[in-house]
């Protein structure tokens, strides 16, 4: 059987690797405690890897939540759909480990197989011999769901001219507006730059479209938090910023830029985001 100090020793990687898998950490602690009650139950002595057992039992844990989801066609909920206490732990596991925003979004829309293939080969270099045993499947197989999984994350790398030529003036502009600079923000701006906002994403009887730089600025520090949970991407070959507090996605900043100074901003629940990618340089 699985000794509890191995188990305890494997703690830390087993969450690590449940949370990319399930984008919960609730969920991903539900399943290392289940996977560890599994693994003490096996009465084997002679596991000659108990770690990389435990491992496989809480991938297919995790599997068989990922599979339910997909055959009830559960869509990933955006944050604000979510219990404010389990986005916040999300937040503070995010950051305390250190964990890529963009990369929590496209996991999401990776299939069941896609997603283990990739996160356990990619990230936690486990052999495709394994993860092929877990899926229940070949190991070229298993090579084929990481392959596609990469090309999703980095479909649409090439980032056009336009949008590099705009970035510092874009990330300028956020930088301001997370530390709540309404002076620097103002000067990022046209003076009659229009902000327009999904009803969904602001306070009732707020208007949904303001113009004039003074008046955006002071609206904006309303929602520094926001902006400081917001990571680049690229959409439809499109630069974006994705709201997405603990991984999940919020909304969608799309930032126009007119001979040096932003004209617009548009915010968005959701957004044309059908090839969502990772910049090249979004690790």
């Amino acid at each position: 059987m699985v000794s509890i100090a191995v188990f305890e020793t494997s703690r830390p990687q087993l969450t690590a690797i449940a949370f990319r898998l399930l984008g919960s950490i609730h969920d991903a602690e539900d399943a290392v405690q289940s996977a560890w009650i599994k693994a003490s139950a096996v009465a084997d002595d002679d596991l000659r890897n108990p770690a990389a057992y435990v491992t496989t039992v809480l991938t297919r844990e995790c599997l068989d939540q990922l599979r339910t989801r997909q055959r009830r066609r559960e869509e990933p909920l955006l944050a604000d759909m979510l219990p404010a206490d389990a986005v916040a732990a999300d937040e503070h596991y995010l950051r305390r480990e250190n964990i890529s925003r963009a990369l929590m979004v496209v996991l999401e829309r990776l299939t069941p197989a896609q997603r283990v293939a990739y996160v356990l080969h990619d990230l936690f270099a486990a052999p495709f011999r394994e993860i092929a045993e877990t899926l229940g499947t070949s190991p070229d197989n298993a090579k084929k769901h990481a392959s596609r999984a990469r090309k999703r994350i980095d479909q649409n790398r090439q980032i056009p001219a336009s949008a590099t030529t705009d970035s510092s003036i874009v990330d300028a502009f956020l930088t301001a507006a997370a530390d709540g600079d309404t002076t620097r923000m103002i000067a990022l701006m046209t003076d009659d730059c229009v902000r327009v906002a999904d009803p969904a994403l602001i306070p009732a009887h707020t208007p949904t479209t303001v113009v004039g730089a003074p008046a955006i600025a002071q609206e904006t520090t309303l929602f520094a938090d926001r902006i400081r949970a917001s990571t680049p991407m690229l959409a439809n070959g499109r630069l974006v910023h994705i709201i997405a507090p603990g991984g999940h996605q919020l909304a969608v900043i799309s930032i126009t830029v007119a001979e040096g100074r932003i004209a617009q901003i548009d915010i968005n629940r959701t957004g044309p985001l059908a090839e969502l990618a990772m910049l090249p340089t979004t690790s």
